[in-house]
């Protein structure tokens, strides 16, 4: 039985790892694919568990052998995603969830056109700005450029499969929650799981 793949985008500022945290929270079946990253780890982050964290000499490498399902370059920095991991996963019948970006998640979807993707989205430009500026850890210019690349992302929202608001935390945990149970009960995957009882139904 093969599990299903979930690709959850963001602009910076949208709260995608915060409403991704919750879900894997409420939704043990869910396993979060740890990207490799070129970026040094920021406070409180840990190797395994965060991220891999490489040095670009080791990405490199890893592109070189074709290790990754996709790769990126985002702010100057490389992340990319094992590819023999969430195959042997899958194969196992456990669920994946991507965190990634939208250059990514494209790659992923040519590769993996099974694979359900959601976007979050701001409530508004403004709010983002406000996020972003609460952080405090980036300066001016590093939120500028931020602010620039979430218009970029954005325009890319309508290629994924659901688009999910989060203006209210709460909500939009909800809104992933019901798009993760709902892809459990398609008849594809409800057929494997529900065959002996669909069995002694029909006989």
């Amino acid at each position: 039985m093969s599990g299903t793949l979930f690709i959850v985008s963001a602009p910076s500022g949208a709260g995608k790892s915060s409403l991704v945290k919750a879900l894997l929270e409420r939704d043990a079946g869910i396993r979060l694919s740890v990207s490799y990253t070129t970026r040094p780890p920021r406070p409180g982050e840990l190797d395994g568990v965060h991220y891999h964290f490489v040095s670009r000499e080791r990405f490199q490498e890893q592109l070189g052998r074709a290790e990754f399902l996709e790769s990126a370059e985002v702010y100057g920095n490389f992340y990319g995603t094992s590819q023999t991991w969430i195959e042997t996963e899958m194969a196992a019948g456990r669920d994946i969830l991507l965190e990634i970006d939208w250059q990514g998640a494209a790659q992923v979807r040519k590769l993996m056109p099974e694979a359900r993707s959601i976007f979050i989205l701001p409530p508004s430009l403004m709010e983002l700005q406000r996020r972003l500026d609460g952080r405090g850890t980036d300066s001016a210019e590093v939120i500028a450029k931020r602010m620039a690349a979430a218009r970029e992302d954005i325009s890319h929202a309508l290629e994924f499969d659901y688009l999910v608001v989060n203006d209210v935390f709460d909500d939009a945990l909800s809104d992933l929650l019901a798009i993760t149970r709902c892809q459990r009960l398609h008849t594809r995957r409800q057929a494997r799981m529900q065959a002996q009882l669909l069995s002694s139904l029909l006989n």
